[in-house]
Formats: structure tokens, C-alpha cells, sequence
């Protein structure tokens, strides 16, 4: 990962002493990409076979912090999945700004805090979730609880990024609520494609080191059931995008929706590629990146059919428009 210019680091810097809603929101950002590059990279540590480049926890090896040359592994895995660890440091400090941020907002908005605080917290978490893979030695179940940690630490940095560019009214919904809950429905479609995902992983042939212990499903069977709940996810999207085009919902949530479904289909054609032609590494880690780019595209679709009035200082929302009318209904009602 390259290391951040100095015009960035210059910007978190005037970020945490001189907070604005804006600058929280591009900190909330910076959570955000370093929470899918961190699944990248964690990607390229399984298909490279780097899972035991380090082999210990929280050591790299045996008394050394960082590889060493006796640790039984080639340069270049140590060097991957060392590198994966320093990017989750990175992602922690980013989480620290983003907190330390928050608290220094005038005025302070605790929920903003709380969204914040929610950050470095599940890093740590993550960070223990890997020591826990490392030491079961790769075993398929730890490897799926610390892909899917991502996800979920996904959700703080998205609804912190959301937040922080919005007031703090009463949410007022912009769709009416039969088509909010089908909305509703896309992060959960999404995480059991996610889930199912991890299975086949599980059960595939890039385990993250040779040695490591996998599924024993059959790999057609598990590949079938995560195929068809991706299938069922985008029948789900195409009808809440359509349903949001006759509703007359703001134009920015029929362009989440748009994007949710470009996404979905994108990932199922690297899917079917993958499927046919043996699971080529590179297609592996393109593969894992376009599911989180799904979650984070589902989570934004859900959050644009609300609005919470200007941010702090006057600027417009971001998703303001007029609330849709439904059928036999004067008003949409409240969220």
C-alpha cells in the first residue's frame, strides 16, 4: 500500500484540530476505503499462499515483530502478509482520527461520537479475530468471522460518513414504507451472499497456505447455493430500482439503485468467469472488493430514501428531495 502524500496527511491533520462536519465526513472516508483495501489485501494474502507468512501472533515470528529470515516462510509471503498487518494499523489510526474528530466537533453531536468511538474499537477487534486465525492455523471457520468483521465495521464508516453530512432532524422518509422495507431488505440479501461467499472459499482451493485445513461440502453444491442467493439479491434490487422509478423517488436514490445493480451484475460475471476457468487468483481479490463495493452500494440505497434536513452551517444534504407519494397515502410516514 502506498504511503499517504503529504497534501492528505496535511488534510487529517487539519481534520482532528480543526474539526468541521466536512472534514469528519472526509475522515469518515478515509475509514471507508481503508476498510475495502483491507479486504483486498486480505484477499491477496490467501491466494498467495501468505495466510502463515507470519506465523505467530502478535509477533511475526518467534521474539521479532517483524520478519526474519528463520521464520520456515519464502521473502515475498512474509512480506505480504506483514504488509496486510500494517494496513490494518493504518485503518486503526484512521479510526482514532475519526473519533478524536468527532469529540472535538462544536457543537458535539453525540451520535456522531458514538458512530465514531465504534471505529478504532472493531479494529481491535479485527486485529484479535486475525490472531485468532493465525493461531488455528487458517481454519476456515476463523478465516470467514475475520473477513466478515470488514463488513460490519463497514456499516459505522458509511453511517458516519452519511451523518456527518446531514442535520439532525427527525429522518423524513423520501419513499413510502412498503418500498423502504423492500429497500430494507438489500443489506441482509447482500450479507447472505457475503456469508455464502465464505463457504466456498472455505471449501476452495485458495486457503491461504497449503496446509490449511478446509471444508469438506462440495465445492458445485456450495458455489449453487451462493450463485442463487446472489440471483434472489438482484431480483430484489431490480424491484425496488423499478419501484423506485414509478414511486417518483429522488434522483439520487434510483442513481444508488442504478449503481447497486451494476455492481451485483459485474460481480456475478466475475463469478461465472472464475467458475469456468479454475479460480484464477487475480480474479479472486477482484472478486472479494466487488462484494464490499455491493454491501457499501446497498447501505447507500438504504440511507437515500431519508433525509435529515441541511448539516451544520447551512449546506444542503446531500439526499434532500421531495418525499414520494404513494397510492391512497397523503404523506409518507415517519421512519
Amino acid at each position: 500500500m502506498a504511503e499517504p502524500s503529504p497534501n492528505l496527511l496535511t488534510r487529517a491533520r487539519d481534520a482532528v484540530w480543526r474539526p468541521t462536519p466536512g472534514s469528519l465526513r472526509f475522515l469518515a472516508l478515509l475509514g471507508v476505503i481503508g476498510n475495502a483495501a483491507i479486504v483486498a489485501s486480505g484477499g491477496a494474502v490467501r491466494v498467495t499462499k501468505s495466510g502463515l507468512g507470519c506465523p505467530e501472533w502478535p509477533r511475526c515470528t518467534g521474539d521479532s515483530l517483524v520478519p526474519t529470515r528463520d521464520s520456515g516462510h519464502s521473502a515475498l509471503n512474509m512480506s505480504i502478509e506483514f504488509g496486510n498487518r500494517m494496513i490494518t494499523f493504518v485503518v486503526l489510526a484512521i479510526g482514532v482520527l475519526v473519533f478524536v474528530a468527532a469529540l472535538r466537533l462544536r457543537p458535539r453531536r453525540r451520535d456522531l461520537v458514538r458512530w465514531a468511538l465504534a471505529q478504532p474499537l472493531s479494529v481491535v477487534a479485527q486485529a484479535v479475530v486475525g490472531g485468532i486465525v493465525v493461531l488455528t492455523k487458517l481454519h476456515p471457520a476463523s478465516v470467514a468471522l475475520h473477513f466478515m468483521v470488514s463488513p460490519i465495521l463497514l456499516i459505522f464508516c458509511l453511517i458516519l460518513w452519511i451523518r456527518a453530512g446531514e442535520g439532525d432532524e427527525r429522518p423524513r422518509p423520501l419513499s413510502g414504507p412498503r418500498l423502504r422495507r423492500l429497500a430494507a431488505g438489500l443489506p441482509a440479501a447482500c450479507g447472505a451472499v457475503l456469508v455464502a461467499g465464505t463457504v466456498v472459499t472455505g471449501t476452495g482451493p485458495h486457503a491461504g497456505d497449503a496446509d490449511a485445513r478446509r471444508w469438506s461440502f462440495d465445492i458445485e453444491d456450495v458455489a449453487r447455493v451462493h450463485s442463487a442467493l446472489a440471483w434472489i439479491t438482484v431480483g430484489l434490487t431490480v424491484v425496488v430500482t423499478v419501484a423506485l422509478h414509478r414511486t417518483g423517488a429522488p434522483a439520487a436514490a434510483r442513481r444508488r439503485a442504478h449503481e447497486l445493480v451494476a455492481l451485483e451484475l459485474a460481480q456475478g460475471a466475475v463469478g461465472y468467469i472464475q467458475y469456468f476457468t479454475g479460480v484464477p487468483r487475480p480474479l479472486v481479490v477482484l472478486h472479494m472488493l466487488g462484494a464490499v463495493l455491493m454491501w457499501i452500494a446497498a447501505w447507500r440505497l438504504v440511507y437515500a430514501l431519508r433525509e435529515r434536513g441541511p448539516m451544520p452551517g447551512g449546506e444542503a444534504p446531500p439526499l434532500a428531495g421531495p418525499p414520494a407519494q404513494v397510492p391512497g397515502q397523503s404523506t409518507p410516514q415517519p421512519a
